[in-house]
Parts: structure tokens; C-alpha cells; sequence
């Protein structure tokens, strides 16, 4: 499945496991790097390691905090918000052709393994 959405958004210069952590950093609007990890079930080397590309490319920054101290949220940057914008029909275009491969039970099924798993033993996959 993974491979459908890399095809996609080939043309972006960005591939899903990229995409996915971008949309969050946005949806969370401003997060340490703990923070991020906990929300994509990631420890503190595989985040560094996958925000590395991210940062690299510019589509996100490290900002100093407003409370002052040494956290530095992540946020999104314009380049970010612009490659979200850009590549969602592409995501869009994998959704729905991978629904269409697994089809509706297929993805109901996928769907309830991952929400059956406790918190965890999403961390540690």
C-alpha cells in the first residue's frame, strides 16, 4: 500500500512516511520533537532520523519557544504549507485508489487491527 502513495507523491519530492509526518506537524500547530514523538508513536532517534529530511527540504523549522527555555517547537513552514496544498490531490488520488484495491472491507479490516492495538504496541511497531 505504502508504495501507492510514494508513487503519488513522486512528483512533489516527498514520499508518504514524509507526507504523514508533515500533515501532523501542522495539524499540531507547533509541538516539540517529544511531543511529535509521542503523537506519531516514535522515539526519540527514529523522529530525529525522520524529521531529518523534512528539515533538510525546508518544509518544516525549528522556532524558538515563546515561554523562552530551550525547547524549539516544530512548525511548518511556507514551503511545508505549500507541498501540503500541492500534493493532498495526490493523496487523495492514493486514498482512493487504494480503497478501491482493498475495498470497503478490506479497509474496514485494516482499520480495526489498528484500532485494536493498545498504545504500546503502536509505539514499539
Amino acid at each position: 500500500m505504502t508504495s501507492i502513495y510514494d508513487q503519488a507523491l513522486r512528483p512533489h519530492g516527498v514520499n508518504a512516511s514524509q507526507f504523514s509526518l508533515l500533515v501532523l506537524i501542522a495539524k499540531l500547530r507547533g509541538a516539540s520533537r517529544a511531543e511529535i514523538g509521542r503523537a506519531n508513536y516514535q522515539d526519540r532517534s527514529t523522529l530525529t532520523r525522520n524529521l531529518a529530511p523534512l528539515l533538510t527540504e525546508g518544509w518544516v523549522e525549528e522556532v524558538a519557544s515563546e515561554a523562552g527555555g530551550r525547547s524549539r517547537p516544530v512548525v511548518t513552514s511556507e514551503a511545508g504549507r505549500e507541498l501540503l496544498v500541492s500534493a493532498a490531490p495526490a493523496w487523495r488520488a492514493a486514498q482512493e485508489k487504494a480503497r478501491g484495491l482493498l475495498g470497503e472491507e478490506g479497509v474496514a479490516a485494516i482499520v480495526g487491527v489498528a484500532n485494536s492495538l493498545p498504545p504500546d504496541e503502536l509505539a514499539s511497531a
